[in-house]
């Protein structure tokens, strides 16, 4: 009988500690990555410049290049510099819309990419995803996986509480996405990964059952390998499917509608858990997952609630009703109940209910 299998292309290296970045210099070279230090540094505002004081008396061959990413043109700025030298690799040292821009500009030029993450707001990290701002919209950009992935706890401590709270938002709306997956492939036959939804959903349940907090090592340990292992999980199965479901299609219709409501791992924490809700109607084992999503937003400080997020019910309704059209092609529990706008409105204000 013959043996089958599948090769998957993952990080030659992944770095989560204290102290990551410090060796960062003797990782490219350890891993035959860049042994004379041949790169270009991508820093993006924040702590970005503290690591470059850092690193560079070790990397004194890398040329260093300071952006504002986060848009596609930024990111076509980026790779049309990165084609006027022969670099070993690119590394992008900064927040999600840093290491977005330098994944979709490393793609472009062709060239390796090593993710150095600052934060820990979503699952850009290491995902074969780039998402980008263009022509008032943010759409989601095939790239290719970081070479390696490096996060230091001490940057992510020193950043924004509330970043690393996204992330937790972030990750926990795999089970609805995955939950969606499911529902396509019962109701239309869609195929399911089921190797890219173990590794998606076995970090979601890591974080929901952890007891710890971000002030604790083990917990942002754990946040940071299930974001890595998320966006290794679109890299499996070569859709972002295990990943973003009707959650994140109300996050993305609220970046269109309503800009600048709040981050996107806490939209998309929000869409998550209304899309629970809506589940909860139509299969009673998803009211004990209502609970549970929402038990755990609760306890780390996070919006459950259009209110929450700054806006009334109307405009959660706006973005609900709109959100279908950010991906036409994705079957989610909100295409499938396909609610008229009074219903919608029904619902949701139901739903601030059952949070309370």
């Amino acid at each position: 009988m013959p043996l089958l299998t599948r090769s998957v292309q993952t990080p030659l290296s992944i770095d989560v500690r204290r102290g990551a970045v410090a060796g960062l210099a003797s990782l490219l070279a350890d891993r035959r990555i860049s042994a004379g230090g041949d790169v270009a540094v991508v820093v993006g505002p924040g702590q970005g410049q503290r690591i470059v004081d850092m690193i560079g008396p070790t990397l004194q061959r890398a040329e260093f290049i300071n952006i504002e990413g986060g848009t596609l043109e930024s990111a076509l700025d980026l790779g049309q510099r990165l084609r006027g030298r022969n670099y070993d690799a690119i590394v992008g040292i900064g927040g999600g819309k840093t290491i977005d821009t330098t994944k979709y500009a490393a793609t472009r030029a062709g060239i390796p990419m090593v993710s150095v993450a600052t934060t820990l707001a979503n699952d850009g990290i290491a995902s074969p995803v780039a998402s980008l701002d263009h022509d008032g919209a943010r759409p989601s950009y095939g790239v290719h996986i970081p070479l390696a992935v490096v996060v230091d706890l001490d940057f992510v401590e020193s950043g924004p509480d509330r970043s690393t709270r996204a992330g937790i938002a972030e990750t926990l709306s795999n089970i609805s996405a995955i939950a969606d997956w499911e529902l396509a492939h019962q109701t239309r036959g869609e195929p399911v990964d089921g190797l890219a939804v173990a590794m998606a959903r076995s970090g979601a349940e890591a974080v929901i059952n952890h007891p710890g907090d971000i002030s604790d090592d083990g917990f942002v340990t754990l946040l940071a390998e299930a974001l890595i292992t998320s966006g290794l999980a679109m890299a499996i199965c070569g859709t972002s499917r295990p990943s973003s479901g009707g959650c994140h299609e109300i996050s993305h219709a609220l970046d269109i509608l309503y800009p600048g409501t709040a981050g996107h791992g806490e939209q998309c924490g929000v869409g998550a858990l209304f899309c629970t809700y809506l589940r909860a109607s139509l299969d009673k084992v998803h009211e004990a997952r209502f609970a549970q999503i929402s038990a755990c937003l609760k306890r780390h400080g996070l919006p459950r609630t259009p209110a929450d997020l700054g806006l009334t019910d109307e405009q959660f309704v706006d973005a609900v009703e709109f959100a279908p059209r950010t991906r036409p092609d994705r079957y989610t529990i909100l295409e499938h109940l396909d609610l008229s706008r009074d219903e919608l409105g029904e619902r949701v204000a139901d739903y601030a209910d059952a949070v309370h």
